[in-house]
C-alpha cells in the first residue's frame, strides 16, 4: 500500500508535501492524518527547511475531513466528539506552528477541511480546475477548522458571510477576485510555478523570513504603534545577523545573496 503523504525535500530547502489519497479526492482519512502529524513534527525546528508547499494528487486538493466517522457514531455525545475534533484540529492546522512560510498549490476542489488547509497557508496559488467550498451547513453542522477565523481573515467578513452561509462554489477566478489565491495558472503548470514563487520565499533571509511570518500572524499587529514598537525590536536582530552583511555584497556585487540564516 502507497504511502497517504509524499513527502520530498529539495535541495533548496523546499519541503513539498503532497496528500496522495486520489482515490478518496484526499480526504483526511485516519492514515493521511497521522502521516501529516508525523511530517510536520519532523519539520518543526529543522532550520535546513526554508519554505513548505502543500498541494493534492490527482484531480482535488483536499475533499475535507472523513466524515464516514460521524455517521458510523450517532448516539457519541458532544464533549465526545470535542475530545476528537479539536485534537484534528491542531494536526491539519499545524503548519501555522512553524516557523518558516508555507504555500498552497490548489490542484483542485478543496471542500470544508480542506479548503481551512488551503487557508491555513500563507500563500496559495490555484489551477484553472481549483474551487473551493464551505458547505458545513448543508451537511447539517458548523464550521470547524477554525474556518470562521481563516475565512473572514482572508476575504472579509461580508464575503466569508455569503460563502458560508451559502455553501456554493467558488471557481478560480473567483478565488482571484476575492483573494482567496495569489495567482491562478493552467493546471498542468500550477506546481512548477508554486515552485518557483516557493524558491523566491526560500531565497530570502531565513531570519527574517521567520520573523516576517511571526509578525503577520493571526491578522498582524492590533495597531499602527505596535507594529512600529515590534519592527524595532526585531529589524535590529535581522541587522546584526551575517546574513545582512552577504546580502550587502550582494547587492553591491550585483550577484544573487547567499544566506545561512546567522
Amino acid at each position: 500500500m502507497s504511502a497517504p503523504l509524499r513527502v520530498e525535500r529539495e535541495d533548496d530547502g523546499i519541503v513539498v508535501l503532497t496528500l496522495a489519497l486520489p482515490d478518496v479526492r484526499n480526504a483526511m482519512t485516519a492514515e493521511l492524518t497521522q502521516a501529516w502529524s508525523t511530517a510536520v513534527a519532523e519539520l518543526r525546528g529543522d532550520r535546513s527547511v526554508r519554505c513548505v508547499v502543500v498541494t493534492g494528487e490527482g484531480r482535488a486538493f483536499c475533499a475535507g475531513g472523513d466524515l464516514g466517522w460521524l455517521a458510523s457514531e450517532p448516539d457519541a455525545t458532544p464533549d465526545q466528539l470535542r475530545d476528537r475534533m479539536l485534537p484534528f484540529y491542531t494536526t491539519w492546522l499545524s503548519l501555522r506552528a512553524l516557523d518558516v512560510p508555507s504555500i498552497a498549490a490548489i490542484n483542485g476542489a478543496a471542500v470544508g477541511a480542506g479548503a481551512a488547509l488551503a487557508m491555513s497557508c500563507d500563500i496559495r496559488y490555484a489551477g484553472a480546475s481549483a474551487k473551493v467550498t464551505v458547505p458545513f451547513a448543508q451537511l447539517g453542522m458548523h464550521a470547524g477548522m477554525a474556518t470562521t477565523w481563516l475565512l473572514p481573515e482572508i476575504v472579509g467578513p461580508a464575503a466569508a458571510r455569503e460563502l458560508l452561509l451559502t455553501g456554493r462554489v467558488a471557481d478560480a477566478a473567483e478565488m482571484l477576485r476575492l483573494g482567496l489565491c495569489s495567482a491562478v495558472y493552467d493546471d498542468s503548470a500550477l506546481l512548477e510555478r508554486a515552485m518557483g514563487h516557493a524558491r523566491q520565499v526560500a531565497s530570502g533571509a531565513p531570519v527574517a523570513q521567520r520573523l516576517h511570518k511571526l509578525s503577520l500572524a493571526n491578522g498582524g499587529h492590533a495597531s499602527f504603534e505596535a507594529a512600529l514598537q515590534w519592527e524595532a525590536v526585531v529589524q535590529p536582530v535581522t541587522l546584526a545577523t551575517a546574513d545582512l552583511q552577504e546580502g550587502l555584497r550582494a547587492k553591491s556585487e550585483k550577484r544573487p545573496a547567499v544566506f545561512t540564516g546567522r
